[in-house]
């Protein structure tokens, strides 16, 4: 009896600590599991908070240089102005010195949290605004004549303290940024590696948790084979430790897709921010003048030529008259489609890409290279893509394949043989550049002129790097075709030897849907339509011609138009109809311009909604002048006016509809 007393308190601790020991190791898995939860949650918040701050410090370097370079090239435009008084230049000079201020704004909006560069921005802003208003003295005065006064006041501007101000200020914003990104970029490094530790550690757990669930269920079954229900509730942990480990996998790859996708971001903004700061427009337009001056001349012959005829066939023989009228409308459209294409030339952002084949794209640039290159060398073409379509931005291609042409001019002192091809391509992963696996559509350009050096080879795509003499050449053609073709997905290969000649190569990838600029042409459709309930519409216009043109145009969509032939009438008109919904004013009048028209009026009318009209590119979008009002330019369909109308009533654009009817 007393060796069975005895062992009665040994065999009572090993039953306790049986039925203790599971639920102890379970409790200390659970908990580390929390633990691992929070500090995997932790851990995320940590790593995005870093890609915040270091996306932010790449934005402000980047809108920063943006602001530096839009800055010059508005002071060498108004430098080109002031001496050639030419109104594209000048209207060159107001797109770039606004894109400067919008750069500015974006800066301002960018740093709005970051009170260690709030104030070397405000200072920045004010040094902006003051040298903005100095430039545009200056070309207001050339605008007017007055070279001689321009010149001086430019003279002066250039040696302002203002200017040395904005670089050392834009300096030390970069520095600053520069600085914090090194940290930003240790502190996503970190977040990382605690992440990916956190999904090891998750492993390890998960496998010690799988052995001490085993370990739990090889007791409880030596323990309690007599007790069904022990049995049950240790089947019930079992499942329920299953499903916090599923739950934990799942959230580790969660955690490591989120990851790849932050990275994979951070890459594209890098190149982008490349691309950007080596993608410049080409000046092109003074090697063109001479080919679009024909082109233009025969638009305005069809034009001139169709409504004469139509004044003759109008009364005997109508259907004559119609189809006289079509070929006049068709020359317009022709001529304000080339205007639009100069100015193309001229503006800093991107056009929309479309669908366009290569063959047809290079033929219908025969008649341009060839005005362009000059008679002496001999043009060459051989199309072999054949049905195949690329997807890229027209205008920017015809610009690349024009630039190339230009440089291959100039390499055979213009005399040789140019030759301009087009095939297809099957390329393996990276065999052309960084090109994907896939098909590619190819344009070739070659020459047989001077050739290249291999140190020349390695440096053409450097923005201002150049090979001809000072005045004959920026250095930005070839770095802002690299830059487009690395935008539309593609690749570019220079192959060249001194004395040999040159062949430039684009890759770009095959296009296989259909044409997107189909489907934006189905969904504007032949829309002349009211967009907007009919409106008492001020008309302020000093021409005559146009004055009634413009009323009869808004007469045939169903508006109300009232004439006002000068800017100081328009408030008498105002006082006397009470109903007017909306002012419709041309920009530049004698005497006073129609924002300053607007600005003048008194408070009663400043809740009158305002269309401006203008057929000066430089004037558009400008909001120094026009407050943020509508603006539409000239000439215009009946399509862009009643969209145009129907914005400035509602306040909503319609989503570039009136962009893309005009």
């Amino acid at each position: 009896m007393s060796y069975r007393n005895r062992d009665e308190p040994t065999e009572g601790w090993r039953e306790a600590a049986r039925r203790v020991l599971p639920v102890i190791l379970v409790g200390l898995l659970i908990g580390a599991l929390a633990a691992l939860l929070y500090t995997a949650s932790s851990a995320s918040r940590d790593q995005d908070q870093a890609l915040a701050e270091q996306r932010r410090s790449f934005e402000v370097i980047a809108l920063a240089r943006r602001f530096d370079a839009s800055m010059a090239r508005s002071e060498v435009s108004l430098a080109r102005y002031v001496i050639s008084m030419d109104p594209d230049t000048g209207r060159l000079f107001q797109d770039q010195l606004r894109g400067a201020a919008s750069q500015i704004r974006s800066l301002s909006y960018a740093t709005r949290q970051s009170g260690w560069q709030r104030n070397n921005v405000r200072q920045l802003q004010s040094l902006f605004d003051r040298r903005s208003k100095t430039l545009s003295e200056i070309g207001l005065r050339t605008t007017y004549d007055q070279k001689m006064g321009a010149l001086a006041q430019f003279h002066r501007a250039g040696k302002s303290a203002d200017v040395r101000q904005i670089t050392l200020l834009l300096n030390q914003v970069i520095d600053a940024e520069n600085g914090r990104l090194a940290e930003r970029s240790e502190a996503v490094t970190l977040a990382g590696d605690r992440t990916a530790w956190i999904g090891r550690t998750s492993r390890l757990l998960g496998l010690a948790l799988l052995l001490c669930v085993l370990f739990a269920l090889g007791i409880a079954n030596n323990a309690y084979t007599d007790r069904r229900t022990a049995r049950r509730l240790a089947d019930a942990e079992t499942e329920r430790a299953d499903r916090l480990e599923a739950a934990v996998r799942a959230r580790t790859v969660e955690l490591s897709d989120a990851y790849d996708r932050l990275k994979e971001e951070i890459s594209e903004r890098a190149a982008a921010e490349d691309n950007l700061r080596q993608m410049h427009k080409m000046e092109a337009v003074g090697q063109l003048t001479g080919g679009i001056a024909h082109d233009f001349n025969n638009m305005l012959a069809v034009v001139v030529g169709g409504l004469e005829l139509t004044k003759r066939k109008l009364r005997q023989n109508p259907e004559d008259a119609d189809r006289h009228l079509d070929n006049a409308m068709e020359g317009a459209t022709r001529a304000a489609a080339l205007t639009r294409r100069l100015l193309a030339f001229a503006r800093s952002e991107p056009l929309l890409p479309v669908t366009v084949s290569p063959d047809s794209l290079v033929a219908g640039m025969a008649d341009l290279i060839d005005r362009t290159i000059g008679d002496q060398i001999t043009v060459s073409i051989n199309r072999q893509a054949g049905d195949w379509r690329i997807f890229v931005d027209q205008h920017q291609m015809e610009n690349a394949i024009l630039n190339l042409c230009v440089n291959a001019r100039d390499a055979m002192d213009g005399r040789g043989l140019l030759t301009i091809e087009t095939r297809q391509a099957r390329l393996a992963a990276n065999e052309i550049g960084e090109c994907t696996a896939g098909e590619y559509a190819v344009v070739a350009v070659t020459d047989d002129g001077c050739g290249m050096t291999a140190d020349v080879l390695g440096r053409v795509f450097e923005p201002f790097f150049t090979t001809k003499p000072v005045g004959k050449g920026t250095g930005l053609g070839l770095s802002q075709i690299f830059g487009f073709v690395r935008q539309s997905q593609g690749e570019i290969r220079i192959e060249s030897e001194a004395g040999k000649g040159t062949s430039v190569h684009i890759y770009l990838p095959r296009r296989t849907v259909t044409d997107e600029a189909s489907e934006i042409q189905a969904a504007i459709g032949d829309r002349s339509d009211t967009l907007h309930p009919p409106t008492r519409i001020l008309v302020v216009e000093d021409d005559p011609r146009v004055l009634n043109q413009t009323m009869s145009a808004l007469a045939e969509l169903g508006h109300l138009p009232i004439a006002c032939d000068h800017p100081a009438k328009a408030e008498k008109l105002l006082r006397s109809h009470r109903d007017i919904g909306l002012i419709l004013s041309d920009v530049l009048m004698p005497e006073m311009t129609g924002p300053e028209m607007v600005r003048q009026l008194p408070a009663l009318y400043r809740h009158i909604p305002i269309l401006f009209v203008t057929g000066y590119a430089g004037d558009v979008a400008d909001s120094a002048d026009f407050g943020g009002h509508e603006v539409l330019r000239k000439p215009y369909t009946l399509v862009a006016l009643s969209i145009a109308l129907s914005t400035a009533l509602t306040g909503s654009p319609l989503s570039g509809t009136a962009a893309a009817a005009e």
